[in-house]
């Protein structure tokens, strides 16, 4: 919930004045922040590690293996980019709802960082939903718990690999003369010779892993914060390594994921003289929120488009004023502001 100050908003324009915040001057009053939109950046990447095999040098011999691995490697590749908005405060759009003296305060809620939600209502205080759980690598069979005695006081490394052929190869035949049916021990009961199958499958696996070798995949999670100030064409947000994963973006061991920021505003905003602009302070006190302009994003690589979005962003819009005519006796206006953008969610009388 967001944190809330004072009882009441009565008659705004005849007992509170709101005024660009100077720190140290507004002891007396209530200060807000208008946010910036941010974009929380997720990045979900797969690594896989692939590691030879102890025997790898006779896979060919004994097994017809070509090109197995012959040394460990480490392979990356981004599997989703995700934005996701929310707000900070723009230090260059503090105010302060300043009270004036033996007057009843405003209802005013604020997020825990000072970000104006609402007037006279509650608001909920929203937080950015939990980031993807990283999935680690399935745990690997030992192949030794499979190796029959004769191969374990085997004293030469050939000699077991070339005993750990030899049992690949019967439990292949094993495994043709049950599902023939052929077997001594056939079950017949389906579900206990699917079993059987499955357990010379995983025999047989273990094993040959000895001489093709292995490889984990584990998925991570990554994320990162961007503030957009400008539009760009062509930001570097971080970059990738195929052996390194994420690095920062001046770590030149990654190649660059770049994003785009540009306005979709095709309207020229009206511009208006100073004599327009006095008068028009002078007539309007009230609570300066947000205008926000959207924006489209694109993240990419030289290679491929990961996202491409659009969304309303603070920064990029334009700072407007709800007239405090809103909040005088006969008005008891309620209003709640988006905590992304600074923008006008519900305006309620």
């Amino acid at each position: 919930m967001a944190g809330l100050f004072g009882m009441s908003l009565l008659n705004l324009n005849a007992q509170t004045q709101v005024e660009p915040f100077v720190p140290g001057s507004t002891l007396d009053g209530i200060c807000y922040y208008l946010p910036s939109t941010a974009l929380r950046v997720t990045v979900v990447a797969e690594k896989t590690i692939t590691n030879p095999g102890d025997f790898w040098v006779y896979a060919d011999k004994y097994l017809r293996l070509k090109n197995v691995p012959q040394s460990q490697s480490v392979n990356w590749i981004i599997k989703n980019i995700t934005l996701e908005p929310y707000g900070v405060p723009d230090k260059s759009k503090a105010y302060s709802i300043k009270l004036k003296s033996k007057t009843l305060a405003p209802l005013v809620g604020l997020s825990r960082d000072g970000i104006l939600l609402s007037i006279n209502t509650d608001a909920q205080e929203e937080t950015l939903p939990p980031l993807p759980e990283a999935v680690p690598a399935p745990a690997l069979v030992n192949p030794r718990n499979y190796m029959t005695q004769e191969i374990l006081s085997a004293g030469a490394d050939w000699k077991m690999a070339e005993l750990c052929a030899q049992e690949i190869y019967d439990i292949r035949e094993s495994r043709n003369d049950l599902i023939r049916g052929e077997a001594d021990n056939t079950p017949k009961d389906g579900a206990q010779l699917k079993l059987m199958l499955e357990q010379l499958s995983d025999q047989e696996k273990a094993l040959e892993s000895l001489f093709s070798g292995t490889q984990q995949t584990s998925t991570e999670v990554f994320s990162l914060n961007y503030i957009p100030t400008k539009e760009t064409d062509k930001d570097i947000l971080f970059r990738f390594s195929q052996k390194l994963g994420l690095v920062d973006a001046d770590d030149l061991a990654g190649d660059p994921v770049y994003v785009s920021v540009k306005s979709l505003e095709t309207v020229p905003r009206s511009v208006q003289d100073d004599g327009i602009a006095k008068k028009k302070e002078k007539m309007e006190k009230g609570v300066f929120y947000n205008v926000p302009a959207r924006m489209a994003i694109k993240v990419f690589n030289a290679h491929q488009e990961f996202v491409k979005t659009e969304t309303p962003m603070g920064q990029f819009g334009v700072v407007e004023i709800l007239s405090n005519l809103l909040f005088d006796k006969k008005t008891n206006t309620q209003v709640t502001f988006f905590q992304s953008t600074g923008g006008t969610k519900d305006v309620m009388e």
